[in-house]
């Protein structure tokens, strides 16, 4: 049901940014704002990370690395993969107010999913000592990426918890990361008509 429930998401949201009446042109064609690709490095919360740009203002992304899952069960620190499906909503706005918008810097609403694989664990206080915990709700977050690529994303959010060989439950979300885009960004200005 909650995958179902995340495929009627990502259709809704597709829909609604095909159609949307302004519409935006840029020279040689392409992604108009997102990155097409972009590869990072996490340093607070080591590991890596992929975004890939799909439509206007939609991306995907994914990363491994150091996570806390916390629920009314408990809590598990280890290593993560957590994958998202990004709209930014805030681009126009953005280089309207002369702000960079290089580097996927904007607000997004995402779809989110995060996996704390058993074997990679590093403290828990669930029990039994031997499951995996999946994470599937939604976030809001910021990203920031600086001249010298520098990076920053911080998102918070809620969902449903579901554990396999432990028990299921609701809770927050919140990530915090800082790292260095590894790929080149765009500096391209769009025109709007």
């Amino acid at each position: 049901m909650l995958q179902k429930g995340f495929f009627i998401l990502l259709f809704c949201s597709t829909i609604f940014v095909n159609g949307q009446t302004n519409r935006i042109v840029e020279e040689g064609g392409g992604l108009i704002h997102l990155e097409k690709q972009q590869f990072r490095f996490d340093l607070l919360s080591p590991g890596i990370s992929f975004e890939l740009g799909l439509f206007r203002n939609q991306s995907i992304s994914s990363s491994l690395g150091l996570g806390i899952a916390t629920y009314q069960e408990g809590y598990a620190l280890g290593l993560a993969m957590n994958n998202r499906y990004r709209y930014y909503h805030n681009f126009r706005r953005r280089e309207n107010l002369g702000k960079t918008v290089s580097g996927n810097s904007g607000n997004y609403v995402a779809a989110a999913q995060a996996i704390f694989f058993s074997q990679l664990r590093l403290s828990t206080d669930i029990e039994p000592d031997d499951y995996n915990l999946g994470f599937y709700g939604l976030v809001y977050g910021i990203q920031r990426t600086y001249d010298k690529g520098f990076n920053f994303n911080v998102e918070i959010g809620g969902g449903y918890y579901r554990g396999d060989g432990a028990p299921s439950g609701y809770g927050p979300l919140i990530g915090i990361n800082f790292g260095w885009v590894a790929t080149k960004r765009k500096s391209r200005k769009p025109t709007f008509d």
